[in-house]
């Protein structure tokens, strides 16, 4: 059953069912594709919805392109520092509904130790009760420069232009289920 408004409650992520993906622009005329596997984190559907709260954490070295060479450097130093920076965070500070099943998140988000604001474009997707156990479904959007965050490798192309955009833009799909809910199903 789908409704322009989420349930209030507390809700666990369901890292299974959760994918936070981004593309970022390479060799100047294509864009590459990537994720983070196993997000976790909780969020609280308030009344009133500007009251509502988010936190979300990934481990950094779980970034994923499809080419082992190319995860290993974004592990690196040069980019996420996994070693050093294990986890990326995100948290809001403000949530502003909107219409329809949309709204804004303001938070901040850290990488590499350094804490910076994102905003995220959001909808709800609506509720689903599977095998008994209610689950929410939602979707997020928003850009960022990744240069911020202190993520400034890079190199100058023969031709012209640099190897590496700076602007990541995001794409994340949520589902969540009640807080300590175990999921029994796939």
């Amino acid at each position: 059953m789908t409704t322009a408004t989420p349930p209030v409650g507390v809700w666990e992520i369901d890292p299974r069912h959760t994918s936070l993906e981004f593309t970022v622009q390479h060799l100047v005329v294509a864009r590459v594709r990537g994720r983070f596997d196993g997000v976790t984190g909780t969020f609280e559907v308030a009344d009133p919805p500007q009251e509502s709260r988010l936190s979300v954490s990934v481990a950094s070295a779980n970034v994923s392109s499809g080419v082992a060479r190319r995860d290993d450097h974004l592990r690196s130093p040069d980019f996420l520092d996994a070693e050093n920076f294990p986890t990326i965070t995100y948290t809001s500070r403000a949530v502003r509904p909107g219409e329809d099943g949309a709204f804004t998140i303001e938070g901040e988000l850290t990488v590499r130790g350094v804490t910076r604001p994102v905003e995220l474009d959001a909808r709800y997707l609506g509720t689903h009760a599977d095998g008994g156990v209610p689950l929410v479904a939602f979707s997020a959007t928003g850009s960022l420069d990744r240069e911020d965050f202190g993520v400034t490798f890079n190199r100058v192309l023969e031709a012209g232009g640099l190897a590496i955009g700076s602007r990541l833009d995001i794409e994340i799909l949520v589902e969540a289920l009640p807080e300590g809910t175990a999921r029994h199903v796939l």
